[in-house]
Parts: C-alpha cells; structure tokens; sequence
C-alpha cells in the first residue's frame, strides 16, 4: 500500500503551527507588557524575580531561577540589573559568605506596588479580545499544558522543592 505523499511545505501551516502561535503570544505579551509598564523600565523576567525576591526575601540565584524557572546563568545580568537599579540588594549567607542572598530595598518594595495596576492591565490586554467564558477555558488549557509539559523545558520549573530547601535553611 503506497504511504500518503507528505503534506505541500506552505507558510500557513507554519502560521497553524501551536510552536509557532505560543512564539507570536510571547512577544505579544511582552510587547503589552512593556507598554503598560514603560514607565517602571522593568521587564517581565525583572518583574517576576522582584515578587520573587518580596514573596521570598533571602532567596539565593538558584533558588530564584527554580521559582521563576529561568535560566540561571542568564538570571545573573537580570540580578546585576536589579542591583544597578537599587531594587535589590545581595548579602553573604551567614553559614557560607559565598552564597549571596537576595533582598528588595525600599525601593524595591515601592516599585513593586507602583508597578502592580501597569501589571494588571497587560494581563487584561492580553486576554480582553476573547470572551470571559474563552478566557477561562485559554487560561485552564494552557495552564493544563505548562503543567503537562514542565519536565521538557530547559529550566523546569521547580519551585516546591526550591522553596522547601529555603524553609529548612531559614
């Protein structure tokens, strides 16, 4: 039995294509998101590292790319930034002067409450063309697909067992 000739290579399908539709939503919503919260001169990795570092003070950098499941080595330019900033600050781990642990400043923690309803909106933008039942089921099904998906990231996002090794050694 002859196999079914491959589909024709068209520029539609690639339009179709789910890796290709999750591309074009990231850089829609960093686009909305750096619109709304031009003014703060943060990004979204910034932003998610800075309620990280409230949610979590004296989190160290491994610790913080497991909660917000980004690079480590990338995470460093993104801690450097927030300290150039004075959004953060970096002291020694009292057990191991090596270990540099995480903490907001006061400015900081002022940013982040400045910065909050800018969040909000992006995130409304983002999903404001569909209606609130198809919101639902986008948020629902894309959270179902992380989840499903976690172990085949790059950086997985291990957060429970970051957090649990913080607790102990806190």
């Amino acid at each position: 039995m002859p196999s079914k000739p491959p589909a024709p290579i068209t520029i539609d399908a690639v339009y179709a294509a789910p890796g290709y539709l999750f591309r074009r939503m990231q850089q829609i919503a960093v686009s909305i998101f750096m619109e709304e919260c031009r003014a703060f001169d943060l990004t979204p990795v910034q932003y998610a590292a800075l309620i990280a570092i409230h949610t979590h003070p004296g989190i160290d950098a491994t610790r913080l790319s497991a909660v917000i499941a980004f690079d480590r080595s990338t995470l460093g330019s993104v801690i450097e930034r927030l300290q150039a900033k004075d959004y953060i600050e970096r002291k020694p781990a009292p057990e191991d002067k090596r270990i540099k642990l995480l903490y907001l400043t006061k400015s900081g923690t002022a940013i982040l409450r400045e910065i909050i309803p800018a969040v909000e909106r992006a995130q409304a933008r983002m999903l404001e063309p569909l209606k609130p039942a198809d919101r639902k089921t986008l948020m629902g099904l894309m959270s179902q697909l992380v989840d499903l998906n976690n172990e085949a990231s790059r950086v997985p996002l291990r957060a429970e067992d970051a957090l649990e090794h913080l607790g102990k050694a806190g």
